[in-house]
């Protein structure tokens, strides 16, 4: 089989003020004409860092390659002139990037993006190239392509922007696509449809394809071959069978069994750290008897009561047009949800983006305020409350949002984020008892009592995600909404958090309104899902009945839109 690209003993360099720091260290695999190589491992693994070197745009400086060879179709492009990447760059080697927003250019229709590759590498007319625009985004099953050309990316949703991308990565029929987490942050629907596309146009062109994910669920839906990097190294590479059969590394082992399953429902997710201790070296542990403890569904009424009331509530947003801006229509991303929620249990909420799920939550929270319905908290209907009350209550309510960077301020250190809201809810009688309990919650999440003096910069994503988890119980809080608070975690990282909130939830008797697009996560930590479409609730029950006997066609197909985390082979050889 003739091999596309050959990777040989590439490693990459960064000069920063602390010294040279090695992102790749002698890597080596190759990626056959038609096939897909799925390139695995954590953030900060050196994955993305590879692809920017096959793509010859590793920033010198800071970065260099310094030894290894890069060859395309033969060509080495390490020794190749930058003129002469600039022609295979988009026309013979094409990218998809994790972000379309921020790699589309937001003062530009999609059409004169797409077009742009099509004038430069194909000699086309603007014309031509126009046409041509309209056809992709056709092939890539964008609605009305002969509209959606003059559309500005903002004007897009997440989907349809990875979909332009796409259209723009495949305009000149590349001979090798580079997908680097092109999935990520979308739906299980449309992550499946993506997927199902870029397969499509492989067959269609028989492109070679590199694909970059940290799921491996994902990678065995698609991938022929599999590599597996971690801390800039290889660890191992072989066909996708033989990686999930027989893993020769112990963090590939801890990779494949920290994907919670729809078929199971443990008390507790395998880690990375189960199958390796800081060393490296291999801890042998038992994964099905691990896998066979199951959560079990239980509640008393004296134990249990009901904590939240939610009757008939409605969140509807103002439609304007015309030119004097007056409102023609509502938008109604809640449309009269009803449910109760007992006291140290969770409601996992599901669904779509766009169908409500958080503005549910911060409707709730009465961080958007409901147009109508009750919000019933301990029988208090927090929706009649004033501000000074609400502001009172908010001690007992916390949200972690999904992206903690952004949600922390960088300017203050760990121990001022922490106590900040002890202060606003004279929590601690004085600053020494507040500096207690910040070391007390950090070490709680699994966190360093010295860490208080450091900024939110210096964590990885995983950490920060513990600070907002620390930052919430520090009010002592009963009822806590995650708001997509995992999605944006590696499989491992996440596995670690989510065993965290649940041995919080049971040390503490916490109630959480879970609110995840991954439906396999929310089947884990959930013990009731609700599934949410066009800002109603399609199906609510136990989670185990709403994932074995789903009632609702919507909900099905939500389920078989999942990644099956079972290799393509091993599918066949079970048919």
């Amino acid at each position: 089989m003739n091999d596309l690209l050959s990777v040989k003993n590439l490693s990459v360099d960064f000069n920063t003020p602390e010294g040279v720091v090695r992102a790749v260290n002698d890597v080596s695999f190759d990626v056959p004409m038609g096939k897909t190589v799925g390139l695995v491992g954590e953030s900060g693994s050196g994955k993305s860092v590879t692809s920017l070197a096959v793509m010859g745009l590793i920033p010198n400086p800071p970065g260099i390659i310094s030894t290894g060879q890069i060859l395309f179709e033969g060509r080495d492009l390490v020794t190749t002139p930058e003129d002469q990447m600039r022609k295979i760059r988009g026309n013979d080697i094409a990218m998809i990037f994790q972000e379309p927003m921020t790699s589309l250019n937001p003062v530009f229709r999609v059409g004169d993006q797409i077009s742009e590759s099509l004038i430069l590498h194909m000699g086309m007319t603007v014309k031509q190239a126009w046409e041509r625009s309209i056809d992709l985004l056709d092939q890539v099953g964008i609605p009305s392509p002969r509209q959606s050309v003059n559309k500005y990316p903002h004007e897009m949703s997440g989907g349809q922007k990875q979909r332009v991308m796409i259209a723009m990565a495949i305009a000149c029929e590349p001979k090798l696509l580079i997908c680097d987490e092109p999935t990520t942050a979308l739906d299980v629907t449309i992550q499946k449809q993506v997927i199902d596309l870029m397969f499509d146009l492989q067959d269609k062109y028989n492109m070679g394809m590199l694909f970059i994910t940290h799921d491996l669920g994902v990678i065995a839906d698609i991938a022929d071959d599999v590599v597996v990097m971690y801390r800039a190294k290889l660890l191992e590479k072989n066909t996708t069978k033989e990686v999930f059969t027989h893993s020769a590394h112990p963090y590939t082992k801890g990779l494949i069994a920290c994907r919670p399953a729809l078929d199971k429902n443990p008390r507790r997710l395998l880690t990375v750290s189960d199958f390796m201790d800081e060393e490296g070296k291999e801890i042998v542990v038992d994964v099905e008897k691990t896998k066979k403890v199951e959560k079990v569904f239980k509640f008393t009424e004296q134990e249990n009561p009901v904590l939240l009331e939610v009757n008939n509530l409605h969140v509807h947003f103002p439609i304007k047009g015309g030119i004097f801006g007056r409102t023609v229509d509502q938008f109604k991303a809640v449309n009269g949800v009803s449910f109760k929620l007992r006291k140290g249990m969770t409601l996992g909420l599901v669904g779509e983006s766009g169908c409500g799920k958080t503005t549910l939550g911060r409707a709730i929270l009465r961080l958007v305020e409901p147009t109508m319905g009750e919000v019933l908290y301990h029988g208090r209907d927090l929706t009649k409350l004033d501000d000074k009350e609400m502001r009172a209550m908010r001690s007992k309510l916390q949200i972690i949002f999904q992206d903690p960077y952004s949600s922390l301020n960088p300017r203050m250190t760990i121990g001022e984020i922490l106590m900040e809201p002890m202060v606003l809810h004279n929590i601690g009688n004085n600053k020494k008892e507040k500096v207690e309990k910040a070391k007390w919650l950090l070490e709680k999440v699994g966190l360093l009592p010295s860490h208080l003096q450091r900024y939110p910069h210096e964590f990885s994503g995983g950490q920060r995600q513990r600070i907002s988890i620390a930052r919430a119980l520090a009010v002592n809080p009963e009822f806590i909404i995650c708001d997509e608070s995992v999605s944006a975690l590696d499989v491992s990282v996440q596995a670690q958090v989510l065993n965290l909130l649940l041995d919080l939830q049971e040390e503490f008797g916490l109630t959480y309104i879970f609110i995840s697009h991954d439906l396999s996560v929310v089947n884990f930590i959930s013990d009731e899902v609700a599934v949410m479409n066009k800002g109603e609730f399609v199906e609510i029950d136990h989670a185990t009945e709403v994932y074995l006997s789903p009632k609702m066609e919507y909900t099905k197909n939500l389920l078989a839109a999942i990644p099956k985390g079972i290799p393509k082979e091993m599918l066949a050889d079970k048919s």
